[in-house]
């Protein structure tokens, strides 16, 4: 992975973690995290979506469940702490002060 590639997939990341930290219950599918994350300007395919979900999950960031077919995913503590900023996990881009 290129440098370029490495600091997208980090942004995608804390944006991911974002995202289900403001969502109702913490948790969304993988249908509406797609679109938020493209309307926020990041570039990302599905099969990129469900990587970066996969790796959160891995990394006990994201709990991740299949009903029928469609991914859910549930941000943890761990997650909610680092889209905070309050702590930071390698590979997933740090929040700056501005954001």
């Amino acid at each position: 992975m290129n440098p370029y590639e490495r600091h997208l997939s980090e942004h995608r990341r804390l944006t991911i973690l974002r995202l289900l930290e403001s969502a109702p219950g913490n948790s969304a599918n993988e249908s509406l995290l797609h679109d938020a994350v493209l309307s926020m300007g990041i570039t990302t395919t599905r099969d990129q979506l469900r990587g970066e979900l996969a790796w959160l999950g891995e990394q006990g960031l994201v709990e991740i469940d299949d009903i029928g077919g469609l991914t859910i995913a549930r941000i943890r503590q761990r997650g909610i702490e680092v889209a905070k900023g309050l702590t930071t996990h390698p590979g997933v881009k740090k929040p700056s002060p501005a954001d």
